[in-house]
């Protein structure tokens, strides 16, 4: 069942709320045309996107940010989860609010998902934009940073040293990101990327990819670059943004907007 929040004007920033069992997603809708739906990294909010949003929406999209469940008004079980469940989750909000079948952009952890919907749910998916993603292995170091991040127990001074060298590029202001992050959120997210086999989602179906990159993402250093176009072939294009990481996002929205506008407008 699908239930209005509020609105403004036609194609102007609005929330939808829908309902599908016993999980609500709360998703912020921006702008008009074909879809492209934005999803957040590691237990951070969709909010992050706001400049991509408001850029892709400027260029003729109709953008949807799913809140990840646990975060705005978004709700369901949070327990005993795999990848499969958060890829039903974004499959609905396409087959309720998008014209047709949509480009879904995920950043880090949100590539998982972007990549397992396409995988299961191929009719709803145009093509997908992994942004920052991972190597298909990465060190264990990378994680246990992230670790420590989300730990409130932990001095900002240590978290921001982990944030500067695990998600920015040397230059850009990590304090950006010292807030923002939800640890249940995250637990929850992880546990299912942990319980779900990688070849379930790596390929992300037979759909085409973009494979953004951040130039200084240890995540995927120089060596990886080619690695998914190796395994996957053609479909596969990549593009690399200078000064960014990990983080990306915040890091370049105006070169993230551009690089997505003109690879979709290849589909």
């Amino acid at each position: 069942m699908n239930h209005p929040a509020f609105r403004g004007a036609p194609g102007a920033r609005h929330r939808r709320l829908l309902v599908r069992g016993d999980v609500q997603l709360d998703v912020i809708v921006e702008g008009a045309g074909p879809s492209i739906v934005l999803l957040p990294s590691l237990g951070r909010d969709s909010e992050d996107y706001d400049t991509v949003a408001a850029g892709l929406a400027g260029h003729g999209f109709s953008v949807l940010r799913p809140q990840p469940r646990g975060l705005g008004r978004s709700h369901g079980p949070m327990l005993d989860l795999t990848l499969r469940d958060y890829a039903d989750d974004i499959a609905f909000v396409i087959a309720e609010l998008s014209q047709g079948p949509a480009v879904i952009v995920g950043h880090a952890f949100g590539n998982w998902v972007a990549r397992m919907t396409a995988s299961v749910h191929p009719k709803q998916v145009r093509g997908v934009v992994i942004a920052a993603a991972a190597a298909k292995r990465y060190p264990a170091q990378l994680t246990a940073s992230i670790q420590r991040i989300v730990d409130p127990t932990v001095g900002d001074a240590e978290r921001l040293q982990h944030l500067q060298s695990t998600f920015f590029a040397p230059g850009n202001d990590a304090t950006v990101w010292l807030t923002g992050w939800h640890e249940y959120v995250r637990d929850s997210q992880f546990a299912a990327h942990k319980a779900t086999p990688q070849g379930d989602w790596w390929a992300a179906g037979d759909v085409p990819l973009l494979d953004l990159q951040a130039a200084d993402d240890p995540f995927k250093p120089a060596d990886k670059r080619e690695e998914l176009r190796d395994e996957l072939g053609p479909r596969v294009s990549i593009a690399c943004i200078e000064r960014a990481s990990h983080a990306l996002i915040p890091e370049q929205p105006e070169r993230v907007v551009e690089e997505v506008v003109r690879w979709v407008r290849t589909l």
